[in-house]
C-alpha cells in the first residue's frame, strides 16, 4: 500500500533524514552577509534574500506552540489507524516555523505558546513505531502519548539529540525517523 506521509529521501534532502535517524534536529542558514537568517523546510537557497550561500546546522530541538488542529478523521493510509492526532504548527526557537505532530499531550492540555521538544518517530519499518526521546526532553521508557508515540527511550544533553544508536535515514526495513514535537 502507497503510504502519503513519508518523505522521498534525495541527495540535497539527505543530510536531514540522516541526521533525524540519529535523533538530531537540522536547519538551513543563510551565510550571506547582512541576512544569516535561519529556515525550514530545508531549502537550497534562502527564502529570504535568494542566495545560495546556505549551510545545515544543527537546531536545539526546543520550540512553542503556534497553532494546532486536532484531526479526527483522515482516510489517506496509515493516518486512519493514527486519529485523533495533532496536527500543529511550531515555532523553533532558532526562528522558523515547521509543521509537525504533537504526541504524549492530550488535547486539553495544549496552549498557545507552550514549551516543546523534538524527538523522532520511527516510521515505514515492519512493525516500527517507536519514537526516541531527544536530548533535553523528559522522555522514559514505555511512556506513552498519542497514537503512534508507542515509549521512548532515554534522554542525554542538548542540540536535539536523542539517545540510542545512530542510523542512516532509512534503516534496512525500510524506515525513516520523522521529527514530532511533545511538552517539554
Amino acid at each position: 500500500m502507497a503510504r502519503f506521509d513519508l518523505p522521498e529521501v534525495d541527495a540535497f534532502t539527505r543530510p536531514y533524514w540522516d541526521a533525524a535517524g540519529e535523533g538530531r534536529l537540522l536547519l538551513r542558514r543563510c551565510r550571506a552577509e547582512g541576512c544569516g537568517a535561519a529556515h525550514h523546510y530545508p531549502r537550497e537557497f534562502c527564502p529570504y534574500c535568494w542566495s545560495e550561500d546556505v549551510v545545515w546546522e544543527p537546531a536545539t530541538g526546543r520550540a512553542t506552540l503556534y497553532t494546532w488542529s486536532v484531526v479526527h478523521r483522515n482516510d489517506l493510509p496509515p493516518f486512519g489507524d493514527r486519529v485523533p492526532y495533532v496536527a500543529a504548527v511550531v515555532d523553533l526557537a532558532e526562528g522558523p516555523r515547521m509543521m509537525t505532530e504533537i504526541t504524549d499531550c492530550p488535547e486539553a492540555g495544549l496552549r498557545i505558546g507552550m514549551p516543546l521538544v523534538v524527538h523522532f518517530r520511527r516510521e515505514g519499518s515492519q512493525g516500527s513505531r517507536g519514537s526516541r526521546g531527544s536530548r533535553g526532553s523528559r522522555g522514559s521508557e514505555g511512556s506513552r502519548g498519542s497514537r503512534g508515540s508507542r515509549g521512548s527511550q532515554g534522554s542525554q544533553g542538548s542540540q536535539g539529540s536523542v539517545g540510542g544508536e545512530e542510523g542512516e535515514a532509512r534503516d534496512e526495513g525500510g524506515g525513516i525517523a520523522v521529527p514530532v514535537f511533545r511538552p517539554a
